[in-house]
């Protein structure tokens, strides 16, 4: 369909809550689907939140099977995640770096839970019920940290573990995030 243009950090309207999504399986819902597909490829990203695209909606992709960005991550599934809900299944977090296509060219390590079942809808309004752990779990909390108007430099705690990606990792070349 169309590739978008993706907000960038200090743009307000990254700070809204989402509105929840009320109409399934509509062609305005498909088109944003494929819209935000076509932009989370074009970037090389691992997921994306409408609200990063300028819609306030509870809508998320993410999934790769491999990531030029994150070399070492494991392959996650290719899923469109409505109205999410998220519950932690054990007190367990864990750092790790993450980037963001909001935040070009910085990474931060930021805690997050190890693992976690999330909840939500497909695109047809069908539930979507799955436990994660890991990658796939710090993906999905990433993701819908956007919903709720947070982008991961707001979760880091030690600066001196966030800055320039090629400065951090000289070994990804110039990976704009």
């Amino acid at each position: 369909m169309a590739v978008r243009e993706i907000l960038k950090m200090g743009d307000a309207r990254l700070l809204r809550q989402a509105e929840p999504v009320l109409a399934f399986g509509t062609p305005e819902l498909d088109a944003l689907i494929a819209d935000m597909f076509d932009t989370m490829h074009a970037a090389d990203g691992v997921g994306l939140a409408a609200p990063q695209i300028g819609v306030n909606l509870q809508l998320v992709i993410f999934g790769f099977r491999h990531n030029a960005r994150y070399p070492d991550a494991p392959q996650v599934p290719e899923t469109i995640l409505i109205n999410p809900v998220l519950t932690p299944l054990s007190e367990e977090k864990e750092e790790g770096f993450e980037g963001c296509l909001s935040v070009p060219g910085l990474r931060g390590s930021v805690a997050r839970w190890t693992r976690l079942h999330y909840a939500g809808f497909d695109r047809h309004g069908a539930p979507i019920s799955r436990e994660v752990e890991h990658f796939h779990a710090r993906v999905v909390q990433h993701e819908v940290d956007h919903l709720h108007g947070i982008l991961y430099p707001m979760r880091v705690t030690d600066f001196s573990r966030f800055g320039y990606t090629e400065v951090l990792f000289p070994e990804l070349g110039d990976s704009d995030e």
